[in-house]
């Protein structure tokens, strides 16, 4: 059977929840967990984030998937809902949404409208009303939302005023402070002149990591509740966070190859004296990205010891080229790691304090991209298990 597996560390996410919380003991979190928990897999996730205050998604299949698989607390839609018909379903399962377009608070208010027509008494509903501060994609404008904020209070929904960050993951950018005396001076006039009860809600992963004083009423952890640095030049490890995921599969083939023997497709590689040359049942057709080449390496495993092994001629759709010269005696079947944690050690490193198993953004930074979007493409040929 091919050896392409995908393990996920629910204890490792644990530890990482628990940091967020440790990082804003006065905040509630919405763990994101859109894009399948980050391509982790959301219900292989979700026992892992029960101490979470609310979970964060992208669409309602997201959402409901999560409410049938038993998940009681709030659920999130940050970009709202996309009909009129979704907006009720929503409702009626308890689903709150990001309100960020008029269309939408229409519906919002139709539907509260509805509502008070009917003898029965309805549970406040919240929405979380979306500024656009700077980032400009979406959300109304300041201008805007005192208006819409009064409109939705006299509704009967219960708000939370929320933005999101340009550029958090660099801690002098000018438009961070921009966004926030905004963001801070519009949360101010609403609770002084609308509702002394509506929250506010502005840091992401990186948000939550460099700007302590801007966590107000929630904050909303992404890629750092997997593992993954949400810092420019920060590594996950030296933030205390653990890798989730573990993406690993086996050696298939061993084969000693001469000087100026070519290697993979277009013959890229031409190896420079004898190699002992790996193949490994793993390639692009997994999620592993193509244009990494001998820029990269992989962790092979054997006998308790981890050895570098570097990346060979090009990534093929099932298949890699690596070179086994640093192994003393591999062996068809050893365990070889493309990125994430060990199984005895998270994010080991070795005397010198580097990675001796690959991290995702190692290898993102390899093929001059960001963890999130590795993670978030890894196809569903590999086998997923949870430990």
């Amino acid at each position: 059977m091919r050896t392409a597996n995908i393990t996920i560390n629910t204890s490792a996410l644990v530890h990482n929840l628990a940091y967020v919380q440790k990082q804003a003991p006065h905040s509630k979190v919405l763990a994101m967990v859109k894009a399948n928990a980050y391509g982790h897999g959301v219900l292989a996730c979700l026992p892992a984030l029960t101490t979470a205050n609310a979970l964060g998604v992208a669409t309602f299949a997201e959402a409901l998937q999560i409410r049938e698989a038993g998940w009681e607390k709030p659920i999130i839609m940050i970009e709202g809902a996309f009909s009129q018909a979704e907006w009720q379903q929503t409702q009626q399962l308890n689903i709150s949404c990001v309100i960020h377009h008029q269309a939408q608070l229409d519906w919002a208010l139709q539907s509260a409208l509805q509502e008070a027509s009917q003898s029965s008494p309805q549970l406040q509903q919240t929405i979380w009303l979306k500024v656009n501060t700077g980032m400009n994609r979406l959300g109304f404008s300041p201008e805007q939302i005192p208006d819409i904020a009064q409109q939705l209070s006299c509704a009967g929904y219960h708000i939370i005023l929320t933005s999101h960050f340009a550029n958090a993951d660099e801690v002098d950018h000018p438009l961070n402070a921009q966004q926030y005396n905004t963001f801070d001076q519009l949360l101010r006039h609403l609770k002084q002149h609308i509702n002394a009860n509506i929250q506010g809600s502005l840091c992401n992963s990186a948000g939550i990591m460099h700007f302590p004083e801007y966590h107000y009423d929630w904050v909303r952890p992404g890629i750092m509740l997997y593992g993954s640095s949400p810092i420019t030049g920060t590594s996950a490890q030296q933030l205390g966070l653990q890798a989730v995921m573990r993406f690993s599969t086996e050696l298939m083939a061993i084969d000693n190859i001469p000087s100026q023997t070519p290697v993979g497709y277009g013959s890229r590689f031409i190896a420079p004296h004898p190699i002992k040359k790996g193949i490994i049942s793993v390639g692009y057709g997994d999620g592993y990205p193509r244009v990494i080449s001998e820029a990269g390496w992989v962790a092979l495993q054997q006998d308790g010891n981890t050895y570098h092994c570097p990346i060979i001629g090009r990534v093929a759709m099932d298949m890699i080229a690596i070179d086994l010269s640093a192994v003393p005696h591999p062996q068809v079947g050893d365990s070889v790691i493309l990125w994430g944690h060990t199984d005895t050690k998270l994010n080991e490193t070795n005397a010198h304090g580097k990675h001796i198993v690959p991290h995702v953004d190692d290898v993102a930074s390899w093929a001059d991209t960001i963890g999130y979007e590795l993670l978030c493409r890894l196809s569903n040929r590999p086998t997923r298990i949870r430990i």
